[in-house]
Protein backbone atom coordinates (compact mmCIF):
# COMPACT_ATOMS: atom_id res chain seq x y z
CA UNK A 1 0.00 0.00 0.00
CA UNK A 2 1.65 2.95 -1.11
CA UNK A 3 1.60 6.49 0.91
CA UNK A 4 1.72 10.08 -0.88
CA UNK A 5 1.99 13.08 1.17
CA UNK A 6 -0.01 16.09 -0.80
CA UNK A 7 0.89 18.45 1.47
CA UNK A 8 2.75 21.85 0.63
CA UNK A 9 5.80 22.29 2.76
CA UNK A 10 5.66 25.44 5.03
CA UNK A 11 8.96 27.39 4.64
CA UNK A 12 9.87 31.45 4.86
CA UNK A 13 8.66 32.94 1.55
CA UNK A 14 6.34 30.32 0.23
CA UNK A 15 3.79 32.02 -1.45
CA UNK A 16 0.64 33.17 0.12
CA UNK A 17 -3.07 34.72 -0.82
CA UNK A 18 -2.08 38.32 -1.35
CA UNK A 19 -3.67 39.94 1.41
CA UNK A 20 -3.14 37.20 4.64
CA UNK A 21 0.27 37.39 6.18
CA UNK A 22 3.44 35.88 5.02
CA UNK A 23 5.34 33.05 6.78
CA UNK A 24 7.80 33.79 9.21
CA UNK A 25 9.84 30.91 10.69
CA UNK A 26 12.64 31.96 13.32
CA UNK A 27 14.99 29.86 15.77
CA UNK A 28 14.21 31.45 19.20
CA UNK A 29 16.22 29.20 20.78
CA UNK A 30 19.40 26.77 19.01
CA UNK A 31 21.25 23.98 20.06
CA UNK A 32 24.13 24.91 17.65
CA UNK A 33 24.21 28.02 19.60
CA UNK A 34 24.88 25.49 22.55
CA UNK A 35 21.03 26.56 23.84
CA UNK A 36 19.35 24.18 25.83
CA UNK A 37 17.03 22.88 22.88
CA UNK A 38 16.06 24.34 19.57
CA UNK A 39 12.68 26.15 19.66
CA UNK A 40 11.31 27.96 16.72
CA UNK A 41 8.49 30.74 16.76
CA UNK A 42 6.15 30.13 13.61
CA UNK A 43 3.96 33.10 12.32
CA UNK A 44 1.53 32.86 9.47
CA UNK A 45 -2.23 32.62 8.42
CA UNK A 46 -4.33 30.49 9.06
CA UNK A 47 -5.11 29.81 5.73
CA UNK A 48 -1.51 29.40 4.11
CA UNK A 49 0.03 26.37 2.24
CA UNK A 50 -2.27 23.15 2.30
CA UNK A 51 -5.22 24.35 5.04
CA UNK A 52 -8.91 23.41 5.50
CA UNK A 53 -11.72 25.79 5.77
CA UNK A 54 -14.01 26.24 8.47
CA UNK A 55 -17.67 27.57 7.80
CA UNK A 56 -16.86 30.39 10.18
CA UNK A 57 -14.76 32.00 7.97
CA UNK A 58 -17.24 32.83 5.65
CA UNK A 59 -20.52 32.43 7.67
CA UNK A 60 -20.75 34.67 10.80
CA UNK A 61 -22.42 31.85 12.57
CA UNK A 62 -20.90 28.91 10.76
CA UNK A 63 -18.43 26.21 13.35
CA UNK A 64 -15.32 26.89 13.93
CA UNK A 65 -12.58 24.37 12.89
CA UNK A 66 -12.59 22.54 15.52
CA UNK A 67 -16.15 21.49 15.33
CA UNK A 68 -15.58 19.56 11.91
CA UNK A 69 -16.07 15.53 11.81
CA UNK A 70 -13.59 13.51 11.17
CA UNK A 71 -15.05 11.57 8.53
CA UNK A 72 -15.43 14.48 6.68
CA UNK A 73 -11.07 13.86 6.21
CA UNK A 74 -10.90 10.11 7.28
CA UNK A 75 -11.82 7.60 4.59
CA UNK A 76 -12.39 7.09 1.40
CA UNK A 77 -11.73 10.21 -1.82
CA UNK A 78 -11.72 10.38 -5.26
CA UNK A 79 -9.05 11.93 -7.42
CA UNK A 80 -10.78 13.58 -10.12
CA UNK A 81 -8.61 15.50 -12.76
CA UNK A 82 -9.53 18.33 -14.52
CA UNK A 83 -8.02 19.04 -18.42
CA UNK A 84 -10.26 22.37 -18.82
CA UNK A 85 -7.13 24.81 -18.26
CA UNK A 86 -9.73 28.16 -16.59
CA UNK A 87 -12.12 26.66 -14.33
CA UNK A 88 -14.12 23.37 -12.62
CA UNK A 89 -17.07 23.29 -15.28
CA UNK A 90 -20.71 20.98 -14.84
CA UNK A 91 -20.11 19.55 -18.10
CA UNK A 92 -16.47 18.15 -17.29
CA UNK A 93 -17.95 16.61 -14.12
CA UNK A 94 -21.34 15.10 -15.15
CA UNK A 95 -18.92 12.42 -16.69
CA UNK A 96 -17.84 11.05 -13.42
CA UNK A 97 -21.38 10.73 -11.87
CA UNK A 98 -20.34 12.30 -8.79
CA UNK A 99 -22.36 10.45 -5.67
CA UNK A 100 -23.34 11.93 -2.54
CA UNK A 101 -21.11 11.49 0.34
CA UNK A 102 -18.03 11.21 -1.21
CA UNK A 103 -14.67 13.22 -0.96
CA UNK A 104 -13.64 14.48 -4.36
CA UNK A 105 -10.15 15.96 -5.04
CA UNK A 106 -9.74 17.91 -8.22
CA UNK A 107 -6.59 17.61 -9.69
CA UNK A 108 -5.54 20.50 -12.35
CA UNK A 109 -2.84 22.17 -13.93
CA UNK A 110 -3.09 24.09 -10.82
CA UNK A 111 -0.61 20.96 -9.45
CA UNK A 112 1.98 21.16 -12.22
CA UNK A 113 2.53 24.88 -12.41
CA UNK A 114 1.27 27.08 -9.53
CA UNK A 115 3.58 25.52 -6.78
CA UNK A 116 6.89 25.69 -8.67
CA UNK A 117 6.89 29.27 -7.40
CA UNK A 118 7.01 31.34 -4.76
CA UNK A 119 4.92 34.00 -6.23
CA UNK A 120 1.51 34.19 -6.09
CA UNK A 121 -0.23 33.11 -9.34
CA UNK A 122 -3.40 34.39 -9.95
CA UNK A 123 -5.19 32.34 -13.47
CA UNK A 124 -5.18 29.50 -11.42
CA UNK A 125 -7.92 27.01 -12.22
CA UNK A 126 -11.01 27.45 -9.91
CA UNK A 127 -14.48 25.63 -9.13
CA UNK A 128 -17.16 28.04 -11.25
CA UNK A 129 -20.37 28.80 -9.35
CA UNK A 130 -22.40 26.24 -11.48
CA UNK A 131 -20.15 23.56 -10.20
CA UNK A 132 -19.93 24.30 -6.93
CA UNK A 133 -23.99 24.78 -7.02
CA UNK A 134 -23.76 21.51 -8.79
CA UNK A 135 -21.73 19.57 -6.17
CA UNK A 136 -23.88 20.98 -3.37
CA UNK A 137 -26.86 19.59 -4.79
CA UNK A 138 -24.95 16.20 -5.03
CA UNK A 139 -24.34 16.66 -1.73
CA UNK A 140 -20.72 15.39 -1.40
CA UNK A 141 -19.05 15.33 1.99
CA UNK A 142 -15.66 17.09 0.60
CA UNK A 143 -13.82 18.93 -1.93
CA UNK A 144 -10.39 19.62 -2.32
CA UNK A 145 -8.65 21.52 -4.80
CA UNK A 146 -4.62 22.25 -5.49
CA UNK A 147 -3.97 25.90 -5.02
CA UNK A 148 -5.24 28.47 -2.58
CA UNK A 149 -8.61 28.97 -3.45
CA UNK A 150 -11.94 26.76 -4.34
CA UNK A 151 -12.50 30.45 -6.07
CA UNK A 152 -11.55 32.42 -8.57
CA UNK A 153 -9.21 35.40 -7.99
CA UNK A 154 -10.82 38.80 -8.06
CA UNK A 155 -14.09 36.92 -9.00
CA UNK A 156 -15.85 34.51 -7.10
CA UNK A 157 -14.28 33.55 -4.22
CA UNK A 158 -16.66 34.88 -1.46
CA UNK A 159 -19.60 33.23 -3.62
CA UNK A 160 -17.88 29.69 -4.06
CA UNK A 161 -17.19 29.38 -0.35
CA UNK A 162 -20.61 30.25 0.90
CA UNK A 163 -22.20 27.78 -1.50
CA UNK A 164 -20.19 24.56 -0.49
CA UNK A 165 -19.81 25.43 3.36
CA UNK A 166 -24.19 26.04 2.64
CA UNK A 167 -24.40 22.83 1.27
CA UNK A 168 -22.19 20.97 4.37
CA UNK A 169 -19.43 20.82 2.12
CA UNK A 170 -16.02 20.86 3.93
CA UNK A 171 -12.92 22.36 2.27
CA UNK A 172 -9.37 21.70 1.16
CA UNK A 173 -7.41 23.79 -0.22
CA UNK A 174 -3.73 23.60 -1.61
CA UNK A 175 -3.00 20.92 -2.23
CA UNK A 176 -0.35 19.26 -4.30
CA UNK A 177 -1.73 16.56 -6.42
CA UNK A 178 0.97 16.33 -9.02
CA UNK A 179 2.26 12.76 -8.41
CA UNK A 180 -1.06 11.44 -7.70
CA UNK A 181 -2.87 9.45 -10.67
CA UNK A 182 -6.70 9.65 -10.72
CA UNK A 183 -8.64 7.13 -9.50
CA UNK A 184 -9.70 6.33 -5.53
CA UNK A 185 -7.51 6.42 -2.62
CA UNK A 186 -7.79 6.13 1.36
CA UNK A 187 -7.58 9.96 2.50
CA UNK A 188 -6.28 11.48 5.51
CA UNK A 189 -5.89 15.30 6.75
CA UNK A 190 -6.25 16.36 9.89
CA UNK A 191 -5.80 20.26 10.53
CA UNK A 192 -4.97 21.29 14.23
CA UNK A 193 -7.70 21.57 16.43
CA UNK A 194 -8.38 25.55 16.81
CA UNK A 195 -10.99 26.95 18.58
CA UNK A 196 -13.65 28.84 17.05
CA UNK A 197 -10.75 28.50 14.29
CA UNK A 198 -11.71 29.96 10.57
CA UNK A 199 -9.09 27.06 9.35
CA UNK A 200 -6.13 25.64 10.12
CA UNK A 201 -2.34 24.32 8.14
CA UNK A 202 -3.08 20.55 7.39
CA UNK A 203 -1.25 17.77 6.79
CA UNK A 204 -2.84 15.40 3.86
CA UNK A 205 -1.90 11.88 3.04
CA UNK A 206 -3.42 9.50 0.34
CA UNK A 207 -3.20 5.68 0.73
CA UNK A 208 -3.95 3.35 -2.27
CA UNK A 209 -6.62 0.97 -1.91
CA UNK A 210 -5.92 -2.51 -1.33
Amino acid sequence: MATIDISIEIKNGMVHWPDNPPVSIKRILDLKRKDSCTLSLISMGSHTGTHMDAPVHFLKNGQGIDKMPLDAVLGKARVIEIKDPEAIKVKELIKYKIRSGERILFKTRNSKQCWKTNSFIKNFVYISKEAAQFLGKLKVKTVGIDYLSVGGYAKNGVEIHRTLISSKIWIIEGLNLSKVKPGRYDLICLPLKILDGDGSPARAILKTTS
